[in-house]
């Protein structure tokens, strides 16, 4: 037969130890649910400065909160960085409400120039197409625009898309710098020159590798190869500081680009905080702070994780 001894003095010890342990433990992560994290967070955003920008905010967020983070931010354009999210090569980043309609190729295309009604039907279709979800948005839109030197506009009165479209077709000389996107998508320049009636050639156009717009709107500001208009977002922080003036879109052609971070479903059932911890920070980011934020970077040159960590930092997101 066998027989089961009593616990000594030293298993009755041990067994202790571990309690103490375990409720150590315990107490430490009830205090910081971040550090229950099992997994690792990817993070991406697109290559352009606010994508750099909010795609920090993010990573600085998770890290803050004690998740380990896979920092993949300035990843691509946008193509590139939907793809990733949708085959979960990442698991979190910013996205455009605007974007969605052209995601979901909607036929209702006036209620994506409505910000909740964006928001709400990107939400919808995100969810039930792909298993994305969308955190709340920040209230700024940063639609495609394009602007052009304040002499320029000065001289020739150029203050509306319209008044682009009649210089452009009176034989006029523009010079645009812009991204390969920006030139091709069906939402960006084309959508612009199907509603005013102009079309830009290649001639016309300066494509540049990186995408960026601080790169756009810096080559019109110098006059770089000839060039006197750029390819804008509204939000963008060096317009004004570069003495360029947006050109109104009087037509309403674009919908409405409000940044929200897109995730996972899988991911916020796992962590329901992150919506917690992200939501209170984008809803802070209204259209003037992100054109001052965009500003230190673009203008500036100052590193976008250093200014994301100053601005969660001043507004008591983070310690």
């Amino acid at each position: 037969m066998l027989t089961l001894k009593k616990p000594g003095i030293r298993p009755r010890i041990a067994a202790s130890i571990l309690s103490v342990f375990l409720m150590v433990s315990f107490l430490a992560l009830s205090a910081h649910p971040g550090l229950s994290a099992q997994g690792t967070l990817t993070v991406g955003s697109k290559i352009d400065t606010e994508g750099s920008l909010l795609g920090q905010m993010i990573v600085i967020l998770l890290r803050s909160k004690g998740f380990k983070v896979i920092d993949r931010t300035g990843l691509g354009a946008t193509s590139v960085v939907r793809q990733a999210i949708i085959a979960g090569e990442i698991d979190i980043y910013p996205e455009y409400t605007g974007n969605g309609y052209y995601f979901f190729e909607d036929s209702d295309a006036e209620a994506w120039k409505d910000p909740k009604r964006a928001h709400q039907r990107v939400s919808a279709l995100d969810l039930e197409k792909n298993g994305i979800v969308w955190l709340s948005p920040a209230p700024a839109n940063n639609t495609w625009a394009i602007a052009v030197r304040k002499d320029l506009a000065q001289k020739e009165g150029l203050a509306t898309l319209e008044d682009l479209a009649a210089f452009v077709n009176s034989g006029s000389r523009i010079r645009l710098a812009c991204s390969e996107e920006f030139a091709t998508r069906p939402d960006a320049l084309p959508a612009f020159e199907d509603a005013y009636g102009f079309k830009l050639d290649s001639a016309s156009l300066l494509i540049l590798s990186g995408g960026n717009t601080a790169q756009t709107e810096q080559a019109a500001s110098l006059g770089r190869d000839g060039v006197n208009a750029a390819m804008a977002y509204g939000t963008d922080g060096g317009i004004a500081i570069l003495d360029l003036l947006v050109l109104e879109d009087t037509l309403g052609v674009q919908p409405v680009y409000e940044p929200a971070p897109i995730i996972r479903k899988e991911i916020l059932e796992a962590y329901p905080e992150i919506a917690d911890i992200m939501d209170p920070v984008f809803e802070k980011l209204d259209l003037v702070t992100l054109q001052t934020l965009n500003g230190k970077i673009a203008v500036e040159g100052q590193d976008p994780a250093r200014v994301a960590g100053e601005f969660l930092r001043s507004q008591g997101f983070i310690d």
